[in-house]
């Protein structure tokens, strides 16, 4: 049997690449500074790096679902041209109050419930409890410690509004509040060579 392989959550907007609200439109994407190069040595040191983002600018008919593919290709292009990858793209496109009705869903999917990491779990072979969810909102560490992650909690896009007193740390697995992805990579010593399956 192959063992699972540990891996990197990562919430898209505000970690990844700068919040830009509701982005549908690829020419809008911009890298978080660092994002990349830290990603790439995650890459390098084992762990598969995977992105979990909610995206209900698609129930909220801001954007259609094809965007979130364009704007995750566009993603992937750049992230390449600094030596980085992506293992697997989630996204949840519903909303329990979505203007489109096909959206119009209350699932498992939507951050803070831990359907996408569970997804990504089943489809490559992943090991949770060895897992990191690195995010810049409570619902992000919320859904990480659901699936039984440790959480990271970031202070670029929404998170430098977030208040670290006011979480419970025991119960949402937090173990770093980082200044950026980057920071939290470094700070944990996530980029050391780990064994990978």
């Amino acid at each position: 049997m192959t063992p699972l392989r540990p891996a990197i959550f990562l919430d898209r907007d505000g970690v990844v690449i700068e919040d830009s609200h509701y982005l549908g439109n690829s020419a809008r994407v911009r890298l978080v500074p660092g994002a990349a190069e830290t990603i790439a040595e995650l890459n390098r040191a084992g762990w598969a790096v995977v992105i979990v983002t909610n995206q209900s600018g698609v129930a909220r008919g801001l954007f259609p679902l094809e965007a979130v593919g364009a704007v995750h290709d566009h993603l992937a292009g750049l992230l390449r041209g600094h030596g980085a990858r992506i293992d697997a793209f989630h996204f949840c496109p519903h909303h329990p109050e979505a203007d489109v009705p096909a959206f119009r869903l209350d699932c498992e999917c939507r951050k803070p419930k831990p359907g996408m990491l569970c997804r990504a779990a089943a489809e490559l072979g992943l090991d949770l409890a060895e897992s990191w969810m690195i995010g810049d909102r409570e619902s992000d560490l919320e859904a990480g410690a659901a699936a039984g992650c440790r959480t990271v909690l970031v202070r670029t896009g929404y998170g430098s509004s977030v208040n670290p007193a006011g979480l419970d740390r025991d119960a949402l697995r937090l173990e770093l509040v980082a200044a950026d992805l980057a920071d939290a990579v470094a700070k944990l010593g996530l980029a050391r060579a780990i064994c990978a399956a």
